[in-house]
This record gives C-alpha cells, sequence and structure tokens, in this order.
C-alpha cells in the first residue's frame, strides 16, 4: 500500500519545470523504460533497514488489523456475548476507519516533522490502547482502548514508515514495497493463530497483554531504523489542488468505485469466522480460516503486483476484483452446512484475489495523477473509503439480525458491492483508454 501523505519522499525527487500531467506514453505503462533521473540510493544498508522497519509496522498495523474476524467472534460468542453482533461489529470498524481516514491528518504532520515522532507516539498508542483492552471488562472499554487509541497508534506507524520507504528507492521501489507489504500478510497469519491459542490457554487479559508486548518489541525496530532522506519540508495545499481531482472523470470514477468496492471488500474478513462456525464447522478449525485467507493474500499482493507492471495496473485489478466478486457470489454464497472443504477454498481464493486491493489501490491513483499530487489524491482516496470501512460490518450485522441469522442477504450485500465497484473501475479505464483491451493500462 502506498503512503497517503500530502506528498511523500518520492515526489520531493522530481525536478522543477516537468509537465503537470505526463501523457500516457510508453514510458508510463512500461516500467522499465527509461525515467527521469533520481539519486535514489536503490540499495545499501540504511536503505534497507528502512524498508525492514516499514515491515515491522506493517506486521503490526495491518497484520493486526487483518485478525479482526478472530475477536469478532469471540467477543461474540463468549466476552461481550450479550451485545449484538452489529453493535459488537463497530470495534473492528473503528480499527479500519482510523487506518484509512487519518491519512490527510498523518500526512500533514509527517510533512512537517518528518516520521520519527509519528513513529513514536503511535507506538506509545498502539501498545498503551492494547493494555488497556487486557484489563477492559466493558463494552465501552473496549470500545475506546482496541478501537480507538490502538487504532489511532495503527494508523500513525504504518503511514510514516511508507512514505520513508518511497525516498529511498527508484527502480527497486516495487521490489522494496513487495517486500514490506508481506508483513501485513505474515502478521495476518500469526497473530489469528497466537490469539486463538492463547485465548484458551491463558485467557483475554493475557492473550492482549503478550500480543502488546511482541508489537512492542517490533517497533522498537522501527524506531530505530525507519528515517526519511529528506529533512522536514511542509506543504501548502492551494485551493486549486483541492479541488482540481474533482474535476477529473476518471478520478471521480476511481474514488466512487473503490469506496463502492470497500463496502463488499471487509465483510469476508470480518465475518468469516462467525458464518463459518454457524453452519457447522468446529471452531477449532474455523479459527484457522482468517490465517489462511491472509496466507493466501501474501501470494496475491506479490503475484498482482508483478503483474501489474507487466500487464498494466487497472487491467489486473480489475480482473483481481472481479474475480473476488465471483468468488463470493459463487462459492460463499451457496456453500451450506458442514462444507469445511468449500470455506477453505473460499479462504485460499478471497484471500488471493483481494491482495490486489492492497498491493495496487495506490498505483490506481497514480496512474491518473501528477506527480506532486499523487500523495494528497491517495489521502482522498482513502477518506472516500473510510465510509464504508466504518459502516460496513455494522451494516452486515444489522442484515444478519433481520434474516434472523441467515447468511444470504449478508453475502449478497458483499458481493454486489465488490461486482459494482469494479464497473467503475472499469468505466475509469475506458474514460482513459478506449474499450482496448490490449492497452497496457
Amino acid at each position: 500500500m502506498s503512503s497517503i501523505s500530502s506528498r511523500t519522499d518520492s515526489e520531493k525527487l522530481r525536478v522543477n519545470g516537468e509537465q503537470k500531467q505526463p501523457p500516457l506514453d510508453d514510458k508510463e505503462t512500461h516500467p522499465n523504460s527509461a525515467g527521469p533521473p533520481t539519486d535514489a540510493p536503490d540499495g545499501g544498508l540504511a536503505a534497507w533497514l528502512v524498508v525492514f522497519g516499514a515491515w515491522c509496522t506493517s506486521f503490526c498495523s495491518f497484520g493486526w488489523v487483518n485478525s479482526v474476524g478472530v475477536f469478532q467472534e469471540f467477543y461474540q460468542s463468549d466476552y461481550l456475548r450479550t451485545y449484538s453482533a452489529s453493535t459488537i461489529s463497530w470495534i473492528p470498524s473503528l480499527q479500519i476507519f482510523f487506518m484509512f481516514a487519518t491519512g490527510p491528518i498523518v500526512g500533514k504532520i509527517y510533512d512537517r516533522y518528518g516520521p520519527r515522532y509519528l513513529t513514536l507516539v503511535g507506538t506509545f498508542l498502539h501498545v498503551f490502547g492494547l493494555m488497556m483492552a487486557s484489563i477492559s471488562t466493558e463494552y465501552y472499554q473496549i470500545m475506546l482502548s482496541q478501537g480507538v487509541c490502538s487504532a489511532i497508534g495503527v494508523a500513525l506507524i504504518f503511514q510514516p514508515a511508507i512514505s520513508a520507504v518511497s525516498g529511498w528507492f527508484s527502480k527497486n521501489r516495487g521490489l522494496a514495497f513487495g517486500i514490506l507489504s508481506t508483513g501485513s500478510s505474515i502478521g495476518g497469519v500469526i497473530f489469528p493463530i497466537m490469539v486463538t491459542r492463547l485465548l484458551g490457554s491463558v485467557g483475554y487479559g493475557w492473550t492482549m497483554r503478550i500480543c502488546a508486548f511482541m508489537i512492542l518489541g517490533l517497533l522498537v525496530i522501527a524506531n530505530l531504523t525507519v528515517k526519511s532522506r529528506f529533512p522536514p519540508n511542509p506543504q501548502v495545499v492551494t485551493r486549486k489542488q483541492l479541488i482540481a481531482p474533482f474535476h477529473e472523470p476518471a478520478f471521480i470514477l476511481i474514488t466512487i468505485g473503490l469506496a463502492i468496492f470497500t463496502f463488499g471488500l471487509f465483510i469476508p474478513i470480518n465475518y468469516l469466522v462467525v458464518e463459518a462456525i454457524g453452519t457447522g464447522m468446529d471452531s477449532s478449525l474455523a479459527h484457522y480460516l482468517v490465517a489462511i485467507l491472509n496466507a493466501a493474500s501474501l501470494f496475491g499482493r506479490l503475484f498482482t503486483g508483478f503483474l501489474a507492471d507487466r500487464l498494466g495496473k487497472y487491467n489486473i485489478f480489475i480482473v483481481a476484483a472481479f474475480a473476488t466478486s465471483l468468488s463470493t457470489l459463487a462459492i460463499w454464497l451457496p456453500s451450506g452446512n458442514n462444507t469445511n472443504s468449500t470455506h477453505i477454498a473460499f479462504s485460499v481464493l478471497y484471500g488471493f484475489f483481494s491482495g490486489a486491493y492492497v498491493s495496487l489501490i495506490a498505483a490506481l491513483v497514480a496512474q491518473i495523477s501528477p506527480l506532486k499530487d499523487i500523495g494528497f489524491r491517495v489521502g482522498l482516496v482513502f477518506l472516500a473509503n473510510s465510509i464504508g470501512a466504518i459502516t460496513t460490518s455494522p451494516i452486515a450485522g444489522a442484515i444478519l439480525e433481520l434474516d434472523n441469522g441467515g447468511w444470504t442477504g449478508v453475502k449478497v450485500f458483499a458481493g454486489v458491492f465488490c461486482v459494482v465497484g469494479t464497473v467503475f473501475i472499469i468505466a475509469a479505464r475506458v474514460y482513459k483508454v478506449g474499450w482496448k483491451i490490449t492497452v497496457v493500462f
């Protein structure tokens, strides 16, 4: 995932006088073509230490958030069982919301002060929030500690690290981002298994404390290694920059498309474990579904990112997004009771194809935006996505209650929103390059 800083380090490498909107020529669609000269080291100990630190933040941020399905099931069946699924789902929804919605704010602070203070404060908030969750016994306490405090910390540690990596790489930037993005998938594999095992052996309180200590250790490494190549360079977003994206049909289409797609994307991640147990899967196996999904996502992110550089970012994203939709409607929707193999197959396919959302979402924006505005525009897209992030799980919970515990409405809701969102992305591609499917775009 790219940074949503208002101006990433990579943007500061551009020389004055460059075109505001590069044409769609071979240099844009083929990354191996010669580009503007930069002095990025593209390697070396310092650069790769920054990547390692960013990997640690990815593990502790998106890796942690990707395990929300385990907590949804635990809170719903045990710790907060007196509350409805819709009410409980506000806790994981807030975590995802803060990851997206704080982008413009974090970007502004990053421009002014760099990554150090953001990473330090984010480390404290993330760990402190989980420690407070470990002694929480009421719904509002868990909401404030895990859903707000820890979630804000997650946003503060991840985005600055990604921004910092951009300035250290040019030709090898895709490799660097590919490596660091594996942190979220590996975290999404380890945390669900770890949490499930610990809940059964040491209880909720020590489960949260052990996770917090593990996160603290990794974030100490991040605080020591993540640094920017450039001194802080505050930027003022002018009124013209602010309104310009909303005069561009392609940008409007992808913003709407990705926002709609987000409504469907997170429902399986949040509810898959609950649904699997409710339809007859043994809980000891069901808790591994989130880990399986995230493991498949690791390969999906790397594979789609690799193909996107060669076949076109929009082309690959559209294929992956439609495959995500079809896996929901063709596999998860018709799955009935006692269908363990179907649920496992869905976890693998959904995780693999939905990985393109994380790996390519910023690239879609960059493809149609002036270089100097990429960070700001990605921030706008993620801000729009935050609406779906915070509301989709409670909406799914409400649908579940209306269906008296039936899952058909929830599954249809998820699949249809993914399809509609993909249609808008196709419209953006058609607007830019027409209907020719052979165009690398």
